[in-house]
């Protein structure tokens, strides 16, 4: 490396740049850094001898540069036997999250609970481990200490420690999640204008209630205790808080207490709410329909009242929605007849319609819009999932195993009836079962229709664009209960089975910011696919050189690298480039490191 001074009528600069072969073998220079003018030399290296000063900087910079770039020979001994108990294979994908880890401020966050604790143990140390592998090694707590010492950094802490750091972030949890929220904003912008609601449960090893564990309507159909879980994310599927309830505890009613917090710890107040049917009970409606909040939410069409319901299934006086105009999805001014129109050409259109309507008692009526969907491709959908149920119900009656009809939506059981009498309506020893078709048809007529209501006055379109967004958070549930298998739960005490949902919390915000840092430039990677990719980011430890890595290059690990701004993909990293790594992870890149580490991700 040299030192480079380019002058000019306006000032002189001072820059430090290295020769190098281009790829056509041809001899060129690149700036290394910019040490700025004679002013800001002299400001960083001292008015005397300043050039000596200069000098000695770049002969570091050139000596570390050829280290990093010497090439490294290894031997190895067929006869030598490798020691007993000495790791070799160690994990670097935790590096990425613990990237993300600093970032969000969760260090800085411990130590300051630490500082009103007196704690026998690194509470920083123990939540970052048990995040990272609630991540990439999932599993109880005891197995989570054990998983971490894949890591090259190696946990230093006892499994008593890590059940009374529980407790700890148990009493902290929403402070945790507040701070959280605060630190995240310094990242970008949150889309929280809107945010969705949903709960949904966990199911306990044991069968014993208590606490938090209690028996409860299962989503799973499981005889086991449960613990509720309601939960809220942004637009873009980062979570924002959540709540832990027994599980026998109403939805219904753990929507308000959470929109409290929002409000008191958040400072979120101008928030419109979007959530499912089963959440929507006119309570909720109510307390969102104030100045600072809106609701969006699911309505059923077959709990309507009648003429509501005769007013949403007419075929007359739809609207085409146009998802493609220029200023966003618009409505069409011309008017469709549903049973005119040819199906096959609006297969894939859809279709809308609106009104304001009045609910609740007299005096304290609740006014709001109700927006109908109808769609030709879901109506065909609908149809041929009840045509595969149907066939199951007729399946089961040649069988004779009907025996408890269900009502679950689902259930092929539901179109099943029972006569229990004669016909001159006698007692009848005997049940006679057969195919409820009257059943069948009431329910064929809601085919293709789909109910929103809301109290905001936006244009339907829009309306129906953020509700459709409710897959966001059933994605959230999916990723906790599948990739970071938050169940079977196996805690007992109601402190950590707390904290446990707040580290299963605090890895999905992680791991939905690294996946927004990855999935960018129209490509997407899933979770399965970015969690298996950090598993596998192994190296083999060199002793006395470095770490090789074991791992297949790809597009993904590019976009890895390029998010976090560093590289581990090259044959070797020396010990004293893993540790400046391991130190990059541990604190947020200023904008000139950022431009530092910087690349074109290469294919």
């Amino acid at each position: 490396m040299k030192l480079t001074i380019s002058r000019s009528k306006n000032a002189t600069l001072y820059y430090v740049q290295k020769s190098y072969r281009t790829d056509s073998g041809k001899s060129s220079t690149r700036t290394v850094e910019r040490l700025g003018t004679v002013e800001e030399v002299k400001a960083r290296f001292g008015d005397d001898n300043t050039m000596e000063a200069v000098k000695a900087y770049i002969k570091e910079l050139s000596e570390a540069d050829r280290e990093q770039n010497r090439d490294v020979l290894v031997k190895f001994s067929q006869r030598k036997m490798i020691q007993k108990g000495d790791q070799r294979c160690f994990n670097g994908g935790y590096l990425f999250l613990q990237k993300v880890y600093h970032e969000l401020g969760l260090d800085k966050i411990c130590r300051k609970i630490e500082k009103g604790h007196k704690n026998e143990y690194d509470l920083d140390g123990i939540l970052s481990m048990l995040l990272y592998t609630r991540i990439l090694y999932p599993g109880s707590k005891l197995s989570s200490l054990e998983d971490a010492k894949r890591f090259i950094e190696q946990p230093e802490c006892d499994i008593h420690q890590v059940y009374r750091a529980l407790s700890l972030l148990s009493m902290e949890s929403d402070n945790i999640q507040a701070a959280v929220y605060r630190n995240s904003l310094k990242l970008g912008k949150r889309q929280d204008r809107v945010i969705y609601y949903d709960c949904t449960n966990y199911y306990f090893e044991s069968e014993e209630e208590g606490g938090l564990r209690q028996y409860g309507y299962s989503k799973e159909s499981r005889p086991n205790p449960i613990v509720q879980m309601g939960l809220f994310t942004d637009m873009d599927g980062i979570p924002l808080a959540f709540c832990v309830n027994p599980g026998n505890t109403a939805e219904t009613t753990t929507l308000k207490p959470l929109e409290d917090k929002l409000r008191e710890n958040f400072g979120l107040s101008k928030v419109v709410v979007c959530t499912d049917g089963g959440l929507a009970s006119y309570e909720n409606r109510k307390n969102d329909d104030v100045a600072d909040r809106a609701f969006i939410t699911v309505q059923s069409l077959k709990k309507l009242e009648g003429h509501l319901r005769d007013w949403a299934l007419e075929t007359k006086g739809w609207k085409l929605i146009d998802f493609n105009g220029k200023n966003g999805p618009e409505l069409s001014k011309e008017e469709y007849d549903l049973g005119s129109v040819d199906s096959e050409k609006y297969r894939d259109s859809l279709f809308c319609r609106e009104r304001w309507i009045k609910v609740g008692k007299k005096g304290n009526e609740l006014e709001q819009r109700l927006i109908v969907t109808f769609s030709f491709k879901y109506r065909d959908y609908l149809r041929y999932v009840r045509g595969k149920q149907i066939a199951r119900a007729e399946n089961i009656l040649k069988k004779g195993t009907a025996g408890k009809l269900g009502k679950g939506q689902n259930d092929p059981k539901r179109f099943i009836k029972r006569d229990s009498c004669t016909a001159d309506g006698e007692y009848a020893q005997y049940n006679s079962y057969s195919l409820n078709q009257e059943m069948i048809d009431q329910e064929s007529r809601f085919d293709g229709f789909y109910g929103i209501c809301t109290d905001l006055s936006d244009d339907a379109p829009s309306i129906i664009k953020i509700n459709g967004g409710r897959w966001i958070i059933e994605d959230c549930f999916r990723i906790t209960k599948t990739d970071f298998e938050a169940r079977p739960v196996f805690l007992r005490r109601d402190d950590r089975i707390t904290a446990h949902f707040l580290t299963c919390f605090l890895a999905l915000v992680i791991y939905k910011y690294l996946a927004k840092k990855v999935n960018r430039g129209g490509q997407h990677f899933s979770s399965d696919e970015i969690i298996t990719t950090l598993q596998d980011m192994n190296f083999v430890k060199v002793a006395g050189e470095g770490y090789i890595p074991t791992y297949t290059r790809t597009d993904l690990t590019n976009n890895l690298h390029g998010s976090a701004g560093f590289r581990t993909d090259v044959q070797i990293v020396s010990r004293q480039k893993m540790k400046s790594i391991i130190s990059l992870t541990k604190k947020s890149l200023s904008k000139e490191e950022r431009a530092k580490y910087s690349y074109k991700v290469q294919k």
